[in-house]
């Protein structure tokens, strides 16, 4: 999953940021409401955490605009703020939850899995293809019954790969949502972590199948 953080503390942002790739998540930071609008404009994001008081332009109005756009991707508006008003503005202008400053990472997450659920058309909290099963609220993977062990971003390329159970995921696709816009590597490193999540389902009953041109399929054997 590929988030944009919009924060102006950069220390918070900072702490945030790690915390969310270390569970497997593809994080790009923004301390700017201009510079957000921008990336919010020409690249694709799964969420949005958004703070509302921003320099520049403020959260308020980036969540404006990204909606007037057409751009549907899940909000979750981080913020100082306590106000009614400003929570009721948000949730009006098309935000997905509301958290106030100070918070529990923990409670972010599963905020975040809450509205990547909803935006997926997912209303449970258990996917399942075969014997992999996934735990969308702890985020865990396991493989008949056995927890499976992952790297944040093999965690991340099966989580793409799921959601999308039986449908292709080009490695181009793959790539934006497993790294950030600060990664250095090609598109060709998919294929390294689809190399690693194959030997973890050796076997198993589900497997990651190659389309030439397309990209690859999680399936059930």
């Amino acid at each position: 999953m590929r988030l944009l953080l919009v924060e102006d503390s950069v220390k918070l942002a900072a702490w945030l940021s790690k915390a969310l790739k270390q569970h497997g998540y593809a994080v790009d930071v923004s301390h700017d409401g201009v510079e957000a609008d921008s990336l919010l404009s020409t690249e694709h994001y799964d969420a949005v955490v958004l703070d509302l008081s921003l320099p520049s332009m403020d959260g308020l109005t980036v969540l404006e605009r990204m909606r007037s756009r057409g751009n549907a991707s899940p909000v979750v508006i981080l913020t100082a703020r306590g106000e009614l008003e400003d929570r009721v503005r948000g949730l009006n202008l098309g935000a997905d939850d509301y958290l106030p400053k100070p918070f529990d990472l923990s409670e972010l997450e599963a905020r975040l899995q809450a509205v990547l659920r909803r935006a997926h058309g997912q209303s449970i909290s258990t996917l399942s293809i075969g014997p992999l099963d996934y735990d969308a609220s702890g985020r865990v993977f396991s493989l008949k019954g056995k927890r499976l062990v992952l790297r944040p971003k093999e965690h991340a390329v099966l989580e793409a790969l799921l959601l999308r159970a039986g449908k292709a995921v080009s490695k181009a696709k793959l790539y934006e949502q497993v790294f950030s816009l600060e990664a250095t590597t090609s598109q060709d490193v998919v294929e390294i972590y689809i190399h690693r999540l194959r030997k973890q389902l050796q076997d198993s009953g589900v497997q990651i199948t190659t389309l030439r041109g397309l990209g690859y399929v999680l399936e059930a054997v």
